[in-house]
């Protein structure tokens, strides 16, 4: 067996990976340049039988804003420094307004409030209450179980959070965040 000197083995590995690197290249341009619609029909058919999916309602961001928006003209009617926060289903932010004069702290704290009530589907107020037999509750990353949070819902099931921080109250609060979700009433 001859051996192979060590300038040959580089130059020959070297060689190896510049022709798999160029077929992995020229397999995926292929596939960039196949056409969606196949794929995606495929899909689609699949989903009708497929009994392992389903379909959720999402806020749209339309109406994420007009909550939003009429939350703080609620909070503005009172002459209250508020911030607005309106998550998603999952807990992402969708909107988020600091009112005039709004304390910094009211910003993080409103969004942790509508995370709060979309987790479980139930105003902060109430869920601030539990705390006594659960005190834990308030270990839960991203959660704050003051008053000032409320669900939205479609059909029974939430869909989206809207919180409220800054008011003299979380009673306040509360009660601007409910005005946010009977404007999409």
């Amino acid at each position: 067996m001859k051996k192979i000197s060590m300038r040959a083995r580089v130059l020959t590995g070297g060689a190896t990976l510049v022709a798999l690197g160029a077929g992995a290249f020229g397999a995926v341009s292929a596939n960039a340049a196949t056409p969606a619609a196949a794929p995606a029909a495929a899909v689609a058919k699949a989903d009708v039988k497929n009994k392992n999916t389903t379909r959720s309602t999402h806020l749209t961001i339309e109406a994420a804003t007009k909550a939003a928006q009429e939350t703080l003209k609620a909070a503005e009617k009172e002459n209250q420094r508020v911030s607005v926060a309106v998550v998603d289903r999952n807990g992402n932010t969708l909107v988020t307004l600091r009112g005039d004069g709004a304390g910094p702290q009211s910003y993080e704290s409103a969004v942790k409030k509508a995370y709060t009530a979309v987790s479980w589907n139930a105003p902060t107020s109430e869920l601030a209450k539990r705390l006594t037999n659960a005190p834990t509750l308030k270990d839960i990353p991203g959660t704050l179980f003051l008053a000032g949070g409320a669900p939205v819902t479609a059909k029974g099931a939430p869909i989206a959070g809207i919180g409220v921080a800054g008011a003299p109250s979380g009673d306040l609060d509360e009660k601007f965040a409910r005005a946010g979700v009977a404007s999409l009433s």
